[in-house]
């Protein structure tokens, strides 16, 4: 078959298009997938560069999201059927491990998996919007929902707008019923998170995204023990780097910042000042569970989340199409697949 191989990591020239990759077999309790198409996301860049502390089982297939059609099935799976429509949890939940790290991933035709790890599409939801939620939707569901708890009336910054995690949180927070102000790094990108819904739009690249929240919202500040509540209630900061701190100054009192990845930098300075001094929250989101996946899918069949798809790149372009992630080319989700 062919598949984007890694062998050795590196900069993105190590992924290669390889046209004789041995076909997977399905095995016990597993099925083999025809890939229709797998989503990019920032963890295949560190994948590709080398993370301290995760060896990988060379070679390498990337690509974490994964949905297609069950194409073989294996001794002992039931409930399935050879041309199921399915999503791909990548989280093996049951031994461990995941999909496009420590087992072969999308970006190729075929793909084996474990049937626990797969998910039931909706008839009203394409291949193209289920591989793209997992990763990043499913993140964005679960930092705003089970540990943000963001709600109606709140007002909510989020930097990273444009990316996967952004583009969902911005909606997420819309559909909430809470005012959403979003950093975007272009005109462009400012005009496609107006579309989803943002009330406001900060560009990072022309101004400093601390002084216009000031200037707009106030700013916290306490007087003789009282607080003066300007400033937002939200932070989502998933960059990290040098927006960690200086993020905490857009705060109110008693704000939080949620926080689910650290895209530009894992170990930024920190101030406690403002933590202690306005009882800041800083809350901590990892990954996603399997009700987030089926509550996405429900959300995208409703209509009441849109799956931003920035471009789809065929299989052969698939190093092209990180590249394209990596270098901030994009607003929404990166595809690869027929």
């Amino acid at each position: 078959m062919k598949a984007i191989v890694l062998r050795e990591h590196g900069d993105n020239d190590r992924l290669k298009l390889e046209t004789d990759f041995p076909d997977p077999v399905a095995g016990e309790g597993e099925v083999v997938l025809r890939v229709r198409a797998s989503s990019l996301n920032y963890h295949d860049v560190f994948t590709r560069r080398g993370m301290p502390g995760i060896k990988l089982p060379f070679p390498v297939i990337i690509g974490l999201d994964v949905a297609g059609e069950i194409a073989s099935i294996g001794p002992g799976v039931q409930g399935w059927s050879v041309g199921d429509r399915v999503l791909v949890d990548p989280i093996n939940r049951v031994t461990g491990g995941l999909v496009g790290e420590t087992t072969h991933g999308g970006l190729a035709e075929l793909c084996r998996v474990p049937e626990h790890q797969l998910v039931r599409l909706p008839d009203g939801v394409s291949f193209d919007d289920a591989a793209a939620l997992p990763v990043a939707y499913g993140t964005a569901l679960r930092m705003m929902h089970r540990i943000g708890q963001v709600k109606a009336g709140e007002r909510v910054l989020i930097l990273g707008a444009s990316g996967g995690v952004g583009v969902c949180a911005v909606q997420l927070a819309k559909l909430a019923g809470a005012e959403v102000i979003a950093c975007a790094g272009s005109r462009e990108k400012g005009e496609r998170l107006r579309e989803l819904g943002a009330d406001d739009i900060i560009h990072y690249t022309e101004e400093d995204f601390v002084e216009v929240v000031r200037a707009r919202y106030g700013k916290a500040a306490r007087r003789r023990g009282a607080a003066v509540n300007g400033g937002v209630d939200v932070v989502v900061n998933f960059t990290g780097g040098d927006t960690w701190t200086r993020s905490l100054r857009t705060l109110r009192q008693g704000g939080r910042v949620l926080t689910c990845g650290a895209t530009a930098g894992f170990d930024p300075k920190e101030d406690l000042r403002f933590i202690w001094t306005f009882e800041l929250q800083i809350r901590g989101s990892n990954g996603w569970e399997r009700e987030d996946l089926h509550e996405l899918l429900e959300l995208v069949a409703s209509g009441k989340l849109r799956v931003l798809v920035d471009k789809k790149w065929p299989l052969e372009e698939g190093a092209q199409a990180l590249a394209s992630l990596e270098n901030r080319q994009i607003v929404g989700k990166v595809l690869v697949g027929a």
